[in-house]
């Protein structure tokens, strides 16, 4: 397999459409969460998938992180490694928050590369939920999230998800990769040049 493989829009429109009977079985989400950038086009997709018979669509609600190497040279407290910022989160005085106690939550994102990104947003949005539920005094209602990837790369993981989450099968990958350098199409200048070479690297 070559270091470097692309991505077309067909085939992550078919990676979430295979992924959906599976996703619905197991998570049956009523909310998704996107993690920009990468999660806005897989989330919108799948939507249409797990869209059921006499059901309003599933709202997709979304947040925005940035990882950074943090050298700890400023803090002589903070260790060196890889920090997450938030760039765009859900207000905790707001509807949006309210709206996700006591739903299953999926949320969605391109790649689990180092699993960084995900244990963040997992672990921060339930704190902010159960927050949430104690301020509104909804403590009795179950919120449940869940994680879909369109690919999970076969690497050791400098992040980690809930026990409860991996064990209970709410954690979906529609592909597991070895640890190459993955080219979507949103982030392509030349989207023919793309295709062409998806062609010859397609994972």
């Amino acid at each position: 397999m070559p270091d470097k493989v692309y991505v077309t829009y067909n085939q992550i429109h078919k990676l979430c459409q295979v992924s959906a009977d599976k996703i619905l079985k197991d998570v049956r989400p009523n909310l998704m969460i996107a993690i920009g950038g990468g999660g806005y086009v897989p989330a919108r997709i799948l939507r249409s998938f797990l869209k059921r018979p006499g059901e309003p669509n599933i709202p997709i609600q979304a947040i925005g992180l940035s990882l950074y190497e943090n050298l700890g040279r400023s803090d002589p407290e903070e260790q060196p490694g890889t920090k997450v910022t938030r760039t765009q989160w859900l207000d905790l005085s707001s509807l949006e928050m309210a709206n996700l106690i006591g739903k299953n939550v999926l949320i969605v994102d391109e790649v689990d590369d180092t699993r960084t990104t995900l244990e963040y947003a997992v672990s921060e949005l339930e704190k902010d939920v159960k927050l949430a539920q104690k301020n509104l005094g909804r403590e009795a209602e179950k919120t449940t999230f869940s994680v879909f990837v369109l690919h999970n790369k076969d690497k050791p993981k400098k992040g980690k998800l809930p026990e409860t989450m991996t064990d209970a099968g709410r954690y979906h990958a529609a592909v597991t990769t070895q640890d190459v350098w993955i080219c979507y199409p949103w982030e392509a200048t030349d989207i023919d040049e793309h295709d062409r070479l998806a062609q010859e690297s397609y994972i």
